[in-house]
């Protein structure tokens, strides 16, 4: 078997050192086959960006023999070598204008020094038109950008710096507009996508492939790719389990696969995930272990986002572009960002459900999440969310909300508690990190059911109270039949009335009945 590798992300070491490589090279041929072409792609963290641009980069230097045995050695193209402007902001830090200047001016530098350029100007979009103009004199200039976005993801809570953070880059990257005649390629990628009236303002000529369904696949691994490529991995994992490779299969579908890009349906796998579960034999969190949404978590917090919108969001096109740094909405970034993805698409509508992609990420999510909106430690949590969730089994209540009252403990002074939404945003949470079926603002003819639970024998009605009292919460159930639609379901009913002290700020008394 070929390695499996994560970590190397050059396609000349890839194919050099002899690892294992999903060939997408069919699709990279459509794109440079033109005589020219300027492309965007926006794709979530460690799905494979740098590699795609590896590739195009050693496609564009003319080095038809790394490629030998992969589907575009074959078709026609004329294989000639052009200079190559490679530039990645993925790794490199910048907090102020002074310092990404500084950072684009080494990064122009760096490939001016490759090409022997000389550099006379002191600022990094003209010295980036030079370079160009140099190179473009003997032959048409490629220019690849990776990670084009990180300047401004990393100072989105850096107040007015991000907006002079923009509008160095929007400078910056006019350039491949302003030096279109010297252009034989140019692509650049992303986590997000700061649409046109922000960063890409000046880039008409810009083709987005985001959401084109005829690269939704560039990036990710498809079912007919993990089962033809891995086939003796799966099989070894399928005996290292104790089980066949079909059941190994459908157990990855649950954890990794589920990202879907564009109206068409047809989803991809995270390919991190993919090569560590086949490596170790371990299904875990790997692709959320290379990063935390920290930022996301306070945007969600400072927004006052009902976080139980998240598992159905609906947007149209318009909704997947952020349009303003100092004002960002986080459905457009929980989608780019790859926390949300594309579940359903109705042409009548013109709307995208949005949901989580799979396992990995709801569960991981979900539980930082949770520990943004309790003091509740993440370590902690689990053995506390496992007895939870047996107490809820067996039935007892009592010891149910024993350990949900952990979850509630110690909830930050600064958070202004005025309603009950924060109480239920993290009873919701609770459940559903342990894997239960839990609705909530569940409307009925006469109101909405705060929260309905439902495990394989009983079905849970509650209704919480935060300036009341649990006797109040359980008579609203009983006044306003809550539990009525439920009765015709065979599994037994349950209605819970609890009441939350803003001043303890905790669950206090629960109350119990049966309609």
């Amino acid at each position: 078997m070929k390695p499996i590798t994560t970590s190397v992300y050059t396609f000349r070491n890839l194919i050099e050192g002899g690892y294992l490589y999903v060939d997408k090279t069919a699709l990279l041929h459509a794109l440079v086959a033109p005589p020219q072409g300027v492309y965007f792609l926006s794709r979530p963290r460690r799905f494979g960006k740098s590699l795609t641009l590896a590739t195009l980069e050693e496609i564009f230097l003319g080095n038809r023999d790394l490629f030998r045995g992969l589907a575009i050695h074959d078709l026609p193209f004329d294989w000639r070598a052009h200079p190559v402007i490679r530039i990645d902001l993925g790794s490199k830090q910048a907090s102020s204008t002074d310092e990404l200047k500084t950072v684009l001016c080494i990064a122009v530098k760096e490939n001016a020094d490759r090409y022997g350029v000389k550099l006379e100007t002191p600022y990094p979009h003209t010295q980036f038109q030079e370079l160009v103009v140099a190179l473009g004199k003997t032959d048409k200039v490629v220019i690849l950008i990776d990670e084009y976005d990180k300047p401004i993801l990393g100072n989105l809570e850096n107040g007015n710096e991000v907006t002079k953070i923009r509008d160095v880059l929007k400078a910056f990257y006019s350039v491949v507009k302003s030096a279109d005649r010297y252009l034989r390629f140019a692509f650049l990628t992303g986590v997000s996508k700061f649409s046109r009236v922000s960063v890409f303002s000046d880039l008409n000529n810009l083709q987005d492939l985001t959401m084109d369904a005829r690269y939704a696949t560039l990036c990710g691994y498809t079912q007919a790719e993990l089962e033809s490529n891995f086939a003796a991995y799966l099989e070894h994992v399928a005996v290292q389990r104790g089980c066949d490779v079909r059941t190994v299969l459908e157990k990855m579908r649950e954890w990794y696969n589920g990202y879907r890009f564009s109206k068409a349906e047809g989803t991809v796998y995270n390919p991190v995930s993919v090569g560590r579960f086949l490596d170790s034999g371990e299904f875990s969190n790997y692709w959320f272990e290379t990063g935390t949404p920290s930022f996301l978590i306070k945007l969600l917090k400072r927004r006052d986002y009902d976080i139980r919108d998240l598992s159905a969001l609906r947007l149209d096109d318009l909704g997947f572009s952020v349009y303003d740094v100092n004002d960002v909405s986080p459905e457009p970034l929980l989608f780019q960002t790859g926390y949300l993805t594309v579940k359903d698409y109705n042409p009548e509508s013109a709307l995208y459900t949005l949901g989580y992609p799979n396992r990995e990420v709801e569960n991981a999510f979900l539980r930082y999440l949770m520990d943004g909106f309790t003091a509740t430690r993440k370590e902690v949590a689990a053995s506390h969310l496992a007895d939870l969730r047996l107490a809820l089994a067996k039935g007892d209540l009592d010891g149910l909300f024993r350990h949900l009252r952990v979850f509630f403990a110690d909830i930050p002074y600064d958070i202004h508690l005025a309603n009950e939404k924060y109480y239920q945003t993290v009873f919701y949470l609770v459940f559903r990190i342990v894997g239960l079926d839990i609705d909530c603002e569940v409307r009925t003819e006469v109101g909405r059911i705060d929260a309905v639970v439902r495990t394989a024998s009983t079905i849970f009605v509650f209704e919480f109270k935060l300036h009341g009292t649990a006797d109040e919460a359980l008579a609203q159930i009983r006044e306003k039949r809550y539990f009525e639609k439920y009765l015709d379901d065979g599994r037994d009913v349950v209605m819970v009335g609890a009441a939350f002290d803003p001043e303890t700020r905790n669950l206090e008394r629960w109350l119990t009945a049966r309609p």
